[in-house]
């Protein structure tokens, strides 16, 4: 099942980047422009589930575009979150007045916008977002913030439960310990790379008992991945 589609109109390629490399460990189907007047163009071929939308742009501005998706029956209900530098209370009622859904300031922690775009999809989408993430006998409950395996509830702290959530989103993929640093602590936060072996450990005493199988797996020299035959057990 394809996720989500959301559409990134953003001209800072690094950042660009980093969105949908995130967006897409989530499970999102992304797709990213750098001009507001090719998002126009996108938007009137496709329109996704989400825009994530900068302020500033060359082509055509965000807070244009914004006005132009609100103005058309076919986008005038599209959720928009609006990305900018610009702080201060006036740009934020002016963006929001303009039609965008939620207002993101850059620099902005990539965990608080990944839980900003879940909250306005089930908002908005509900039947996109899932809540739930099951594989083999761990079931990982988003809403409740709940974790159990066969039948029984698990304890994990906050850390430890983010960091379950982005392996199990994606079985098989191996993430390094700089992926999991940015997708677990945002990238905004200098904590050392180390840090991930830690609370991998402690995440790995949490969920697993004698005799049960470990659903991570160490990938020697690269980092971590919830191992995929796992994921897929009856």
């Amino acid at each position: 099942m394809v996720g989500p589609r959301i559409l990134i109109v953003e001209d800072e390629e690094p950042l660009a980047l980093l969105l949908r490399y995130n967006l897409e460990a989530e499970g999102y189907s992304v797709d990213s422009v750098a001009r507001g007047d090719e998002a126009e163009i996108r938007l009137r071929e496709q329109v996704p589930d989400l825009v994530l939308l900068d302020w500033m742009l060359p082509g055509l501005s965000g807070i244009e575009l914004c006005r132009r998706v609100r103005a058309r029956g076919e986008t005038e209900r599209l959720p928009i979150i609006m990305l900018t530098a610009r702080g201060d209370e006036g740009e934020r009622v002016r963006g929001l007045a303009t039609g965008a859904d939620d207002y993101v300031v850059k620099p902005f922690s990539v965990p608080e916008l990944l839980a900003r775009v879940r909250a306005l999809l089930r908002r908005t989408k509900p039947g996109h977002v899932a809540t739930l993430l099951l594989a083999g006998d761990i079931e990982l409950d988003r809403e409740t913030r709940r974790v159990r395996r066969s039948g029984r509830e698990l304890h994990l702290g906050p850390t430890e439960f983010k960091l379950l959530e982005v392996l199990m989103q994606s079985p098989g993929r191996v993430f390094t310990r700089e992926q999991l640093l940015d997708g677990v602590w945002g990238h905004d936060v200098y904590i050392d790379e180390r840090t991930v072996d830690v609370h991998v450990g402690r995440l790995r005493k949490a969920i697993n008992r004698p005799r049960s199988p470990d659903p991570i797996r160490t990938v020697r020299g690269a980092g971590y991945a919830f191992d995929e035959t796992f994921a897929r057990a009856e």
